[in-house]
């Protein structure tokens, strides 16, 4: 009876912290997931797709182009390597990560208390990526700056809904290519505490990344522990290009983690159907994760999918639709059974605007990557236009959505108040439950509370100036910036941290390639 006690009291205390969607003061690091995957394929299908990508990987070969050095690494663990192919021997690249990756692994935070983990029960939302443009209601459509970067890493560091800072939030074009690396990671340091990823876009960006981590956190520690993590795509179909391979070798020699993730737009980059393309992303990965496991043994690896499909009548990417979402479910099984963790994509949408199409994809792709298991959800919030536009309203929108989440994975509550006996017995038949105990003792936490939804009557609404889901966005973003609150920092780490940037930019030209 004690320690039901005290399971309802944790758990009173989780949900009131759940009630103020965009109250940072508690946050939870992550979520642990309490209720079960959906499985979709079953074994047979799952060996029959493991088959043909050993076929795939042997027979076929995967491309590493224009990188002699992972050419000989291969070359040298017993691959048959014939100019830019590496062919491997069955079984191969299986048995080398599931002997050297790790199944999850902890990425600290600068402040402990938010650092997350990856893998097992563990999933960890994490805000879109790699946008050129920005939407906002105010200024519509508009190519991304440094402030829209910053905007944006404080918006997420205040939500407790996503647990991470992500990578590039939006590109600040603003600023010079060979130079935005240095401002984005300082931007993810300084204005959060959160984890973040690391440039990829060139290895000496890969390289400043890594060096001011270890400004932030020692060298000593990244030694041992990840930081860092990475979102290192394959040039589908069967490609990894030198870009790639280069910041990847970058993060796993110093110990840090890489998101080997196919970039797949089935029809064009990879066959129409869903075992087909499944297979092909399979055998990406594997090989991707297994350049990862010979560079350095142990480090950390997620096996990640991006994948969707095209029109066949336009060729243009879609996204919400049916056979994505298979792939995703099937690709979750897959990783499961490698004993590695997996990422896949959130809010992804094909919309121009934050519209019912936009709500109705990313709420497909959003709950299909909750059912599945998915440990690290990038794209979790402010997807628009196939990725080309990060939107301040869809952000807010997404993370509502990330909110719950949040609670249907917490799972349950079977302590002695969930069971909600005393409520039961103290109304009775034909009474109302508004006014019991229980009901007073649990208002301010019971349900889910949306910080978008109107549940007004239609007079108040009215009232209120017709305001409709994106116009209340709007405010929310608004008002979340005017009260942030940077975290602290100790002032040598910033010091040391401006000093780098500014040694850096200083000894480079401009560059916008």
């Amino acid at each position: 009876m004690a320690a039901q006690r005290r399971r309802s009291k944790k758990t009173s205390g989780r949900r009131t912290r759940l009630k103020d969607p965009f109250d940072s003061a508690h946050p939870i690091p992550y979520i642990t997931r309490r209720v079960p995957v959906y499985e979709l394929a079953s074994e047979e299908l799952l060996e029959i797709i493991e088959n043909n990508a050993e076929t795939v990987l042997e027979d076929i070969g995967i491309e590493f182009r224009d990188d002699e050095q992972a050419l000989e690494l291969f070359r040298s663990s017993g691959c048959r390597v014939e100019g830019n192919s590496v062919k491997f021997p069955r079984g191969m690249c299986r048995e080398i990560i599931q002997n050297n990756a790790p199944s999850e692994f902890t990425q600290h935070a600068r402040n402990p208390k938010r650092s997350v983990k990856i893998g097992g029960d563990s999933t960890v939302l994490v805000p879109a990526y790699g946008s050129p443009f920005v939407r906002d209601l105010d200024n519509g459509r508009r190519y991304a700056t440094l402030e829209d970067f910053e905007n944006f890493t404080k918006l997420t560091w205040m939500s407790p809904f996503l647990h991470h800072s992500g990578g590039t939030l939006c590109e600040p074009v603003d600023i010079p290519v060979n130079k935005r690396h240095l401002d984005m990671i300082y931007s993810h340091i300084r204005w959060s505490d959160k984890p973040f990823m690391g440039s990829v876009t060139a290895p000496e960006r890969a390289q400043d990344t890594v060096n001011m981590a270890k400004i932030v956190f020692g060298e000593s520690f990244l030694d041992d522990n990840c930081v860092i993590t990475s979102l290192i795509n394959a040039n589908s179909p069967m490609t990894f290009d030198a870009t790639m391979l280069a910041a990847a070798r970058v993060y796993a020699e110093n110990n840090q983690a890489n998101v080997i993730s196919p970039f797949i737009l089935a029809g064009a980059m990879s066959p129409v159907t869903v075992v087909g393309t499944c297979t092909q992303l399979f055998a990406e990965a594997l090989a991707g994760m297994t350049f990862v496991q010979l560079t350095k043994p142990g480090a950390p690896v997620i096996f990640g999918t991006f994948s969707s499909s095209i029109s066949m009548q336009s060729g243009a990417p879609t996204f919400g639709s049916p056979e994505p979402s298979m792939v995703l479910y099937i690709a979750a099984a897959l990783a499961r059974r490698l004993g590695v963790p997996f990422r896949s994509g959130g809010g992804l949408c094909a919309s121009k605007v934050a519209d019912a199409q936009a709500a109705y994809e990313s709420s497909n792709t959003l709950q299909t990557a909750m059912l599945a298991g998915v440990h690290f959800m990038l794209h979790t919030s402010g997807w628009l236009e196939g990725g080309l536009t990060m939107s301040y309203e869809k952000f807010i929108l997404d993370t509502d959505q990330a909110g719950m989440i949040q609670v249907f994975l917490s799972g349950v509550d079977s302590s002695i108040n969930g069971q909600a006996m005393s409520a039961i017995q103290e109304v009775g038949p034909g009474n109302h439950f508004l006014g019991c105990q229980h009901t007073q003792t649990n208002f301010e936490s019971a349900f889910y509370r949306s910080a978008v939804a109107d549940n007004t009557s239609f007079e108040q609404w009215r009232d209120d100036g017709e305001k409709d889901a994106e116009m209340r966005a709007n405010k929310i973003w608004k008002d979340m910036l005017n009260t942030y609150e940077p975290p602290s920092i100790e002032p040598g780490v910033n010091e040391e941290l401006l000093a780098y940037v500014k040694s850096k930019k200083d000894s480079l030209p401009d560059l916008n390639y």
